[in-house]
C-alpha cells in the first residue's frame, strides 16, 4: 500500500485540493481581519496564487510537477507552524492547514518518487557519472 502509486496520488490530490479551499476559506471568511487588514488582492495573491501554480500538473499527474510543488508546500508549512506559536486564537486553523499541508507534501514526494520510477525517470548516482565522465575521457 505504501508504495501504489495510486495511493500517494489520492493523498496528494486530495489533500492539495483541501488545503487550497482551506487557505481561500481562512483567509476570506473565518479570520481575514488577522491578516492586518490587507486587501483582498494582495490576500489572494499572497495565499491563494502560489497554490494554483502546480495545480494543472498535479491534477494531470506529472511527477515533476509533484516534486517541485512541495517547495511551494513549504510556505504553507512554515505559516501554519509559526501561526500555531504566535496566534493563540487561530491554532485550530493553523493545525488544520499543517495537516493539510504534511499529508500533502507526503503524496506529492511519494507519487513524485514511484511514479517517477515507473517511468523511467531517475537521477542518476554521482559514482556512476563520474565513472562515465572518465570512460567519456578516456576515448578521447
Amino acid at each position: 500500500m505504501w508504495q501504489s502509486v495510486s495511493f500517494y496520488r489520492r493523498l496528494c490530490l486530495t489533500s492539495y485540493l483541501a488545503l487550497l479551499l482551506f487557505v481561500i476559506l481562512w483567509h476570506s471568511a473565518l479570520a481575514p481581519a488577522n491578516d492586518n487588514n490587507l486587501p483582498l488582492w494582495l490576500a489572494v495573491l499572497l495565499w491563494i496564487v502560489p497554490l494554483l501554480l502546480p495545480l494543472a500538473g498535479i491534477i494531470r499527474g506529472k511527477p515533476y510537477t509533484h516534486a517541485w510543488a512541495n517547495f511551494i508546500l513549504m510556505w504553507y508549512f512554515l505559516h501554519s507552524l509559526t501561526t500555531l506559536y504566535t496566534h493563540p486564537l487561530e491554532r485550530g486553523y493553523a493545525a488544520i492547514e499543517l495537516l493539510l499541508t504534511t499529508l500533502a507534501f507526503i503524496g506529492a514526494t511519494g507519487y513524485a518518487r514511484y511514479a517517477g520510477r515507473q517511468q523511467g525517470l531517475k537521477i542518476p548516482k554521482l559514482k556512476q557519472e563520474l565513472a562515465d565522465e572518465k570512460a567519456r575521457h578516456n576515448e578521447n
